[in-house]
């Protein structure tokens, strides 16, 4: 008996709260996350400690339940248990999608030193278009020409650098190596 109520009652209770704390945590989180981060370890994050408590009062529900054991081990059990979850929960779950929240964008900087594919001709004095295959998809850019002559649609270009959104661009020759 815990505070006069079966041990039954006490992880019912507990498992409870934790899973509407969850899903109050699920759609409130940004704004918490401001709130919470006195304590800045990603061990203590909100998300683990819920998962803590929800798997440890799950696991004494369930032994509570279905087995004679005493309620001390019981306790130890849910505890040990619960502690490997959320460490196996942590490293194989949120350090994984931590590092995976990079941005899929890029800056002009980024597409200097790239190649691409010539797709409107570039004349001599004017604008072409061209296309840029990233990890991320494909985009077009307004080009001209770095040496002031044209470039014909399907010839494979290096971008030489950005100015103002627009790429300049030199004729692409893999065979050519300078010292």
């Amino acid at each position: 008996m815990v505070f006069g109520h079966p041990p039954e009652v006490i992880y019912g209770i507990v498992l409870v709260v934790s899973a509407v704390l969850t899903i109050v945590y699920f759609f409130f989180s940004d704004v918490l996350d401001g709130a919470l981060d006195a304590v800045d370890h990603p061990l203590f994050s909100p998300q683990l400690i819920l998962s803590f408590f929800i798997v440890s009062s799950a696991v004494g529900l369930l032994a509570e339940w279905y087995t004679d054991w005493a309620s001390s081990l019981i306790l130890w059990l849910g505890i040990g248990v619960a502690l490997v979850a959320v460490l196996l929960l942590h490293f194989f779950v949120f350090l994984p999608l931590r590092s995976a929240e990079a941005s899929l964008g890029y800056t002009d900087a980024d597409l200097e030193g790239s190649l691409a594919k010539v797709i409107v001709p570039v004349p001599p004095d004017g604008f072409g278009e061209i296309l840029i295959s990233r990890k991320s998809g494909a985009v077009a850019k307004a080009a001209k020409s770095l040496r002031h002559e044209e470039i014909a649609a399907g010839e494979e270009v290096v971008i030489v650098q950005m100015e103002n959104g627009v790429a300049v661009v030199a004729k692409h020759d893999p065979y050519h190596v300078s010292i």
